[in-house]
């Protein structure tokens, strides 16, 4: 009625009109020419630092990985790391636009922290170090532009980074896998009622009708790293609480090394049987399709097991952004 009164503001829920100051690290959350361009710089920075620049050996430090990522090496799931990273971003993707937007000043202590092991590694000649550096330098970027509560929800996608790194140990581990494949062969063959004649990784039948030779292929590597990536997405996916995604991992290990020892045990067993050229052939080529999906459901029943007592248990359980409202 033209008096002085205040309309009460629904937003605000003051009775007065209030200005609300952005800083400028919340302005950049939102996606001005201005923020468009800073992303772009930024994206287009690592992209020729990481991508182009040739710091190790005449070659980037991408394609230095990418000539790593072989077969022979056992490290060919380094290719589908950066993929598996994109889309664990877009399953977040409506949580990412539901978040509060802020950033914080302590992103820069992760680039600064990223910065140091790019340093490091190019002063040390070690492309290893160098990768390493990448998952910091990207969440410290995403916390410094958006806060928190986005650097939260990627923490897991930034971080399975990390598995894109080629690993030297892996040929040391396939090696001591051959050695405990063999030693467990040993050990339950004469369960079947067979005697091996074990000398180094080569197994022999003790008449000499047949023998086979746990080779680097049989070691059950590529299989232990496939489940423990699965392990990782799945229990970032299904699983809310820290520890229980730890055990996961850690007795997903486990489960995958038994689940190849069986595999070379029905290889044992279907040559004491009397088919040696099928057991060292076709089953072996193909037996890997059976002991794998053993080895994961494994972990999946695992996981039940974990969380009996809670309510609404299922197998796969429920994915986190539906357990957190």
């Amino acid at each position: 009625m033209g008096s002085g009164m205040d309309v009460a503001n629904p937003q605000t829920g003051a009775g007065s009109a209030q200005t609300a100051t952005t800083t400028p690290l919340e302005s950049s959350a939102r996606l001005t020419p201005v923020t468009i361009f800073l992303i772009f710089t930024i994206v287009a920075t690592l992209i020729a630092f990481f991508g182009v620049l040739k710091l190790y050996a005449g070659e980037s430090i991408m394609v230095w990985a990418w000539k790593h990522w072989l077969p022979n090496l056992n490290q060919e799931y380094g290719k589908l790391v950066i993929p598996i990273s994109v889309g664990l971003v877009w399953y977040h993707w409506k949580k990412i636009k539901r978040s509060k937007k802020s950033g914080s000043s302590w992103g820069m202590l992760f680039v600064g922290g990223g910065t140091a092991l790019v340093l490091l590694g190019i002063r040390a000649v070690e492309p290893r170090i160098v990768m390493l550096s990448i998952p910091p330098l990207i969440f410290g970027i995403v916390l410094f532009l958006w806060g928190r509560e986005v650097a939260r929800i990627l923490a897991f996608p930034i971080g399975f980074l990390w598995f894109m790194i080629p690993v030297g140990a892996l040929q040391q581990t396939s090696f001591r896998l051959q050695f405990l494949i063999t030693g467990a062969m040993q050990t339950l063959s004469p369960m079947i009622g067979v005697k091996l004649n074990v000398i180094g990784t080569t197994l022999n039948e003790v008449t000499g009708a047949w023998g086979f030779d746990i080779a680097e292929g049989c070691s059950g590597i590529r299989s232990l790293v496939a489940i423990i990536m699965l392990t990782a997405i799945y229990a970032h996916i299904f699983e809310k609480i820290w520890w229980k995604k730890i055990v996961l991992v850690a007795f997903s290990l486990g489960f995958a090394v038994i689940a190849n020892i069986g595999r070379i045990f029905t290889i044992i067993l279907i040559a004491k049987m009397g088919y040696p050229t099928l057991a060292g052939g076709i089953y072996h080529e193909y037996s890997g399709f059976i002991s794998f999906p053993v080895a994961l459901l494994a972990m999946l029943l695992f996981h039940k097991l974990l969380n009996l007592r809670s309510p609404g248990n299922s197998l796969l359980g429920k994915p986190e952004e539906a357990l957190v409202k």
